[in-house]
């Protein structure tokens, strides 16, 4: 049985090498989380409302709405960006019409000083810096040149093992794209919020305190009978 410092030590190590663990100058993440579940696994991201609070409130109503149901990554390239498709022409579902409203809205460009590094989402857009729509990217790696020129608006919190099975599959150039071979789908997406999880947690854990407690102060009072 390994010894305490030396299970210490393999957590730090894994703990370092996290490449999705915040550092002191990253944007506060709100509490919302979203899983997109992939057929190659899941990926879970948080948002930064207070760095791009229209981009959020729109990529967080296509969720809720499930639009992003059935789309894709329609690009991936290694050590760059896994960039999820426009949800308009990226479904293989059919849209609602509270879905294609929603869909066909566009963000006005919230650029910040948030860096462009592993994990980051970005949101993609045209030439016009407000023609972002509900295509993003999620960082493969470190990307400066991308800085200050597309909005970032989260990170991925969790599914850097998903990320790294998408980099290695089979790809293709078309044009500036690097694209997979395959569909890599979205099957389906859910959100919860950290901070009510966390109540729940809590509570949980004050209700049991209480009942051992109680069955505490039953087993002395029991004890102080004659």
């Amino acid at each position: 049985m390994p010894s305490f410092w030396a299970t210490i030590g393999v957590f730090l190590v894994l703990f370092s090498f996290s490449p999705f663990i915040s550092s002191s100058s990253d944007p506060d993440l709100g509490s919302v989380r979203v899983v997109f579940q992939t057929n190659y696994g899941d990926i879970e991201f948080g948002f930064f409302p207070h760095v791009a609070p229209k981009t959020v409130e729109h990529i967080f109503k296509l969720v809720r709405l499930g639009c992003y149901n059935t789309n894709h990554f329609f690009r991936v390239d290694k050590s760059f960006v896994a960039q999820v498709a426009d949800v308009v022409g990226g479904r293989t579902a059919p849209m609602n019409e509270e879905q294609r409203v929603e869909a066909e809205k566009t963000v006005v460009g919230e650029f910040s000083d948030v860096k462009h590094v592993r994990g980051i989402l970005s949101m993609g857009r045209y030439s016009d810096p407000n023609s972002a729509s509900s295509s993003f990217s999620m960082l493969l790696g470190d990307a400066p040149h991308l800085d200050g020129e597309y909005a970032i608006f989260g990170r991925v919190t969790k599914g850097d093992e998903t990320l790294r099975k998408l980099e290695e599959l089979p790809t293709r150039r078309e044009g500036i794209f690097v694209m997979p071979t395959e569909r890599i789908t979205i099957l389906s997406t859910y959100f919860y919020d950290t901070k009510v999880e966390t109540c729940e947690h809590e509570n949980f854990v004050l209700k049991r305190r209480l009942a051992h407690s109680a069955i505490e102060i039953e087993r002395q009072r029991m004890k102080c009978l004659p």
